[in-house]
């Protein structure tokens, strides 16, 4: 969502919560996502709760060419960026999750890591990432591409923005090497983290989740 806020150039303030000391079951947070989660945006009147929804409602009103919508977007390549994101929380989240957990959270939180349900995982994010190379080779772009770009695929996307957290944490797991094994997939987040936007963003996500600091969430 921070990365969103930044491509759209809009000012924002980001009001801190801590997971540790239960913020998230307040009354005053219930009543923002009464599923008691994170993120969450205020705008006005307007609350949002869910990242993609949060996401789209923000480009939308500031940037929507990162939707494939606006000046040289259409239909089509707003349903790509759609389908891309669809494959980002179903495909490609549900690999890579398990194994930023139990390789970098677990040790903080008093939980012992599954190296069985790591090494599953780690198989099945190379399934994925095949089909990221695939996607990714198929454009006339040349050394990189995006997922939805549109024309020869050189416009980047909400689709691609969105996989910047988890994967900036994966690549800090010793697994992270595995991005080498698709030329493109690495060429592509590459690029991603060549964007000032993403500096920016993952300069405040420390990879140890704030434990090692103190500053935890």
């Amino acid at each position: 969502m921070l990365v969103c806020l930044e491509e759209a150039g809009v000012e924002y303030e980001v009001v801190p919560l801590s997971l540790t000391n239960g913020d998230h079951r307040r009354p005053e947070h219930l009543a923002r996502n009464p599923f008691g989660q994170i993120p969450v945006l205020e705008d006005g009147d307007l609350t949002l709760y869910q990242s993609h929804a949060i996401a789209r409602y923000v480009l939308g009103k500031h940037k929507p060419e990162l939707l494939g919508l606006g000046e040289g977007g259409s239909v089509e390549e707003s349903a790509m960026v759609d389908m891309w994101l669809e494959v980002e929380t179903h495909q490609y989240e549900a690999a890579v999750k398990p194994i930023v957990w139990h390789c970098l959270v677990h040790q903080h939180v008093g939980l012992v890591r599954d190296q069985g349900v790591v090494d599953e995982s780690v198989e099945k994010l190379r399934a994925v990432l095949e089909v990221y190379e695939a996607r990714l080779s198929s454009s006339s772009a040349g050394r990189y591409s995006y997922l939805a770009g549109g024309g020869s695929g050189d416009r980047v996307s909400l689709a691609d923005l969105s996989h910047v957290p988890l994967m900036h944490y994966f690549t800090a797991t010793e697994y992270g090497g595995v991005l080498g094994e698709y030329p493109r997939v690495k060429a592509w987040w590459e690029a991603l983290l060549a964007r000032p936007s993403v500096k920016k963003v993952i300069a405040g996500m420390p990879t140890d989740f704030g434990f090692g600091s103190g500053n935890l969430p």
